[in-house]
């Protein structure tokens, strides 16, 4: 009986020691971002800074517009208009809740619109699921992004 309660010990200990350096979330790194109807459009690079979450756009499928000059975020607003696509922070200060980030906003750089936002590594954190909503989550689209 001291032999099996020994080891149920120390088997929980292992167990509890394994999941409190195991890292729920692996959110940061680059992201391959994959549109509705599957197709790739960009890379972005999800980043740490201050103890919150944020993503920026590090690479477009197409970046050049059709006068071949890259292209810039005409419909969005304030600090961000006119700004060029590539380099634009579209993923702001998220933070941790369980076993997702919340609490943040993404922005949309083709209407320019800014939603509320919810980001879940999947798979063993070879995908993201990233949730773009206005109000409530249920009403919004949810896209899967590729680690890369």
């Amino acid at each position: 009986m001291k032999r099996f309660l020994a080891l149920f010990a120390a088997l929980g200990c292992s167990l509890a020691t394994s999941l409190a350096l195991a890292d729920p979330l692996p959110v940061t790194g680059q992201w391959r971002t994959i549109d509705e109807q599957g197709v790739e459009q960009s890379v972005v690079e999800i980043y740490e800074r201050g103890g919150k979450i944020f993503g920026k756009i590090v690479s477009l499928k197409q970046p050049l517009d059709e006068k071949g000059k890259p292209k810039i975020c005409t419909a969005c607003e304030g600090a961000d208009k006119n700004k060029p696509i590539v380099g634009l922070v579209i993923i702001r200060n998220m933070v941790r809740d369980d076993d997702e980030y919340d609490d943040g906003t993404i922005l949309d750089p083709n209407n320019g619109e800014t939603y509320s936002c919810k980001l879940e590594a999947i798979e063993g954190g070879k995908k993201l699921k990233v949730r773009g909503f206005l109000g409530i989550s249920l009403l919004g689209r949810t896209q899967t992004w590729l680690k890369k």
